[in-house]
């Protein structure tokens, strides 16, 4: 996460409740059968940098957070230098691209210092080399946010990078101007991390993890409403608007069933310790 004083502002923008709610643990979803629903999220990678989490809302498109994208003080990362891995499992993934272009949410600065409304474009697009076709897996849908107090989380993070986690349940607890707070497990490597909603057929995409902070007694994480974003990001795509393009010549065909190394410690994700 960003800063403290961005925490605090959030708590005092949501009036954020002090209780814990009743949330479920993590599952470790690790094989085959495990990940059967999940496979569009894997990990965004980034060479020398740590990694995100990511989601294929089309085949040729993932949804992150855009400080995974960005580096603090408004570089762009080297779209070269990012590799997505659906379904990611102990040294395994169901199928893996490069990234070709990025697009990262208008305004989205990566100040250490931005003002808390900065969440509202902390969001990024990874068009891939090419496609995921969707035989082989099924792209999520975005939507906005229902009226519910439940939602459902699935990342990577900091001490579990070589495979999702699920939790099952966790509870929003308040959305104020676009912005939503959730209370579930999350940290560093979470950022990115689709936040869905379950009550209907298949799961939704309803808003995305972009910034935490974590005390003693819970884990509260930020994210925002999408679909408009999205589709503004999808637009800036088609016209070329882009944050950081590969070289032609560094584009790799994506690759089913492969192996690849563990991760690092170093995410990049906006998460600190208040």
């Amino acid at each position: 996460m960003r800063a403290a004083a961005l925490v605090l502002a959030l708590a005092l923008a949501l009036a954020l409740p002090a209780a814990a709610q009743d949330n479920s643990g993590l599952d470790r979803l690790d094989t085959r059968e495990d990940l059967r629903g999940w496979e569009a999220i894997g990990r965004v990678d980034i060479a020398e940098g740590g990694f995100c989490t990511g989601t294929l809302i089309a085949s040729d498109l993932v949804l992150t957070a855009a400080h995974c994208v960005i580096e603090p003080g408004g570089t762009p990362v080297d779209a070269a230098r990012i590799t997505f891995r659906a379904g990611y499992a102990d040294g395994s993934a169901i199928a893996e691209s490069p990234v070709q272009r990025t697009v990262a949410g208008p305004g989205f600065s990566g100040r250490e210092d931005a003002p808390f409304e900065e969440i509202l474009s902390d969001v990024a697009l990874l068009q891939l080399a090419k496609p995921i076709p969707t035989s082989v897996i099924s792209p999520f849908t975005v939507g906005s946010p229902g009226s519910g107090d439940e939602v459902s989380v699935v990342s990577y993070a900091l001490g579990r990078e070589e495979a999702l986690s699920w939790q099952r349940v966790c509870q929003v607890l308040g959305q104020q101007d676009g912005i939503i707070a959730v209370e579930c497990d999350v940290t560093f490597g979470s950022s990115g991390a689709p936040v869905l909603d379950r009550s209907g057929y298949r799961a939704k995409i309803v808003s995305m993890i972009a910034a935490g902070y974590q005390d003693d007694a819970r884990t509260v994480a930020y994210g925002m409403q999408l679909p408009a974003l999205v589709d503004d990001l999808k637009a800036r795509l088609r016209a070329g608007r882009v944050t950081s393009e590969a070289p032609a010549t560094t584009v790799r065909p994506a690759v089913k069933r492969i192996s690849v190394g563990g991760g690092n410690g170093d995410t990049g994700a906006h998460f600190v310790k208040p």
